[in-house]
């Protein structure tokens, strides 16, 4: 006789436990832990939140270095029946604590030293392990089992009116794309790498798929740190065979070293747009794995789509998103809600069984954007992307780009009124415009502003959103201007403030052109990276767009070309391309002690 499916993650999880006790489900820098160890430490972390309390309805946020106890943490919290609320570590303190406000928390879990980092009144703390070796609660009632369709997470994600917005994601609907079978099977002597943010939605890929499969979940360093090191080592080092990377991160790394993913058994890819030329090398480097493009918003489950590049060939001039997973059910719709032809650009709709519950406080915008399925007799909803799509001839789905003005920067989805939101919080900006510039994943955020007086400093704006939002949110470029510039009908003039920008461009500083051969080096390769021209030895690398993905990239140029190798923080240290080039001439002769 059959066992019937499992209903919710908690379900799923303790079905791994049973099938596989004692293989390796989760390490990390401090160790080991099997499926039964795993659970013991579920079980136990879950009774003590129960004794505060905790329960169905809840929500309880984590605040968590990388490592192992966050996978004990989030399974603990869906064993009491609440939701757990993601807050990455490195994010400011303003933008935790809005997440604290808006997500209504009634606990936080963290590490241990960061209690004083929760000031937000009212909301319960517990750190990580003081509960080891107290006596345990004898008689204390088991919490229940949750239902499929309590709140499993709040991930947020930026929102179109400016605001950041909570999605609740249900047991159902992780549960719908963790075991469809239609995406990439892990199994036991997978080791899946977890390289993204907890309050990333692949962060979910990469835990549920491995729990579904009785894989091994390998918590790594974060991408950006791997790329500044060699990734292809220690892929191979860690054993890993399964990896989901963001295309910004796979299109930066694959353009220096195609063999470093070559290892790997299934390689996915999401967030952005893959480039066909990162296939082709990719293929070229030796990769005989399978090579998944994923396409889903967080609203929708994570994935929604997926496409298998089998060969460069078959790609033309971009990458697929492919077909809808077994659990999804899409539509490509005109304005009027009616399926458009194949070949013609549309919406993306989604529904099916793993579509969101909806925005956490947020009814209006949760109503507008999941809608009524007309496709369907059973009542269910679908979910509006905004994304433009297109059936192709063969029947996989191509991305056309974006309905709003919701871009990607960095992997993640950024809306420019969220930015402008924050800027104009700052008592020296009188009123502020946003824009992303720049192609795929070169693409930045620049910000013009207006100083609300005249004792306006720059430096001190870019360090108030430094403390306000996290990095991706941080324009790359500010452009002062005296006032907004606005068209024949009173609109804001985004011709003219482009105009604006590519004029201050052209007059950017006073050029000094390069003296040394490594400082000719930089500058081609800041041109590239960058895609700006006419860059001088007193320009700053951050200034013209420069972020922690391409610095990590610039290292590994550094090091492969010239021979030296740069550590992450000198890059910070030493920003301006004329201290650049002399501190890599110095590591070049030894000068310099590393």
């Amino acid at each position: 006789m059959t066992a019937s499916a499992p209903t919710t993650l908690v379900e799923l999880f303790e079905r791994a436990v049973a099938a596989h006790p004692h293989r390796p489900a989760v390490s990390d820098d401090h160790g080991t832990l099997t499926y039964r160890e795993l659970a013991d430490q579920v079980h136990a972390l879950a009774a003590v939140l129960a004794t505060t309390g905790v329960g169905a309805g809840d929500r309880v946020a984590l605040h968590l270095p990388r490592g192992a106890p966050v996978v004990v943490s989030v399974l603990a919290i869906l064993h009491t029946g609440a939701a757990y609320l993601p807050i990455d570590d490195v994010y400011p303190a303003a933008r935790r604590d809005a997440m604290l406000e808006d997500g209504a928390v009634s606990l936080v879990l963290v590490a241990p030293g960061w209690r004083d980092r929760i000031a937000v009144p009212g909301v319960a703390i517990l750190e990580w392990g003081s509960w080891v070796g107290a006596d345990p609660q004898t008689g204390a009632p088991r919490p229940p089992r949750p239902r499929p369709q309590d709140a499993a997470c709040v991930l947020f994600t930026s929102g179109t009116t400016g605001t950041p917005r909570g999605v609740v994601l249900e047991h159902r609907h992780l549960l719908a794309f963790a075991s469809d079978p239609t995406i990439p099977v892990l199994g036991p002597g997978d080791r899946t790498a977890q390289t993204s943010s907890i309050s990333f939605d692949t962060f979910t890929f990469e835990l549920w798929r491995s729990v579904a499969g009785g894989a091994e979940l390998v918590v790594l360093p974060s991408l950006p740190e791997l790329m500044g090191a060699d990734l292809g080592r220690e892929m191979r080092r860690q054993r890993i065979t399964a990896m989901l990377a963001p295309a910004i991160a796979l299109n930066h790394v694959v353009r220096h070293d195609r063999e470093a993913f070559a290892t790997l058994r299934v390689l996915c890819s999401g967030g952005d747009v893959l480039l066909p030329s990162t296939c082709a090398e990719l293929l070229a480097g030796g990769f005989a794995g399978e090579l998944l493009n994923l396409y889903g918003p967080t609203e929708a489950s994570v994935a929604v789509t997926g496409h298998v590049v089998r060969a460069v060939a078959e790609l033309g001039d971009q990458v697929p998103i492919g077909r809808p997973f077994r659990w999804a059910r899409v539509y490509v719709l005109d304005r009027a809600l009616r399926p458009v032809p194949d070949g013609e650009p549309g919406q993306l709709y989604v529904s099916g069984a793993g579509v969101g519950r909806g925005y956490l406080g947020m009814p209006a915008e949760t109503a507008s954007r999941f809608v009524a399925d007309p496709f369907a007799a059973d009542g269910s909803r679908m979910y509006a992307t905004g994304d433009v799509v297109r059936r192709g001839p063969g029947g996989a789905f191509e991305y056309l780009g974006r309905e709003d003005k919701q871009v990607k920067i960095r992997g993640h989805r950024v809306e420019p009124r969220e930015v402008e939101r924050f800027l104009c919080r700052s008592v020296a900006v009188a009123e502020a415009a946003v824009v992303a510039v720049g192609e795929q994943d070169l693409r930045r955020l620049v910000a013009f502003v207006v100083p609300a007086d005249e004792d306006f400093v720059l430096r001190a704006l870019r360090e108030f959103m430094a403390g306000a939002v996290p990095a991706h949110l941080v324009p790359a470029e500010f452009v002062v201007v005296e006032a907004m510039p606005t068209d024949a009908h009173g609109k804001r003039d985004w011709a003219a403030l482009l105009d604006l920008l590519h004029a201050r461009t052209a007059r950017r500083r006073a050029y000094q052109p390069p003296r040394t051969d490594t400082e000719r080096y930089l500058v081609r390769a800041w041109e590239d990276l960058l895609a700006v021209e006419s860059v001088g030895v007193g320009d700053d690398f951050f200034e013209l767009g420069g972020h922690s993905l391409l610095a990590a990239h610039l290292r590994l140029l550094v090091r492969a070309d010239l021979g030296a190798t740069v550590e992450p923080e000198a890059l910070f240290e030493h920003s301006v391309l004329a201290e650049q080039a002399s501190m890599i001439d110095r590591l070049r002769t030894g000068d310099l002690v590393r």
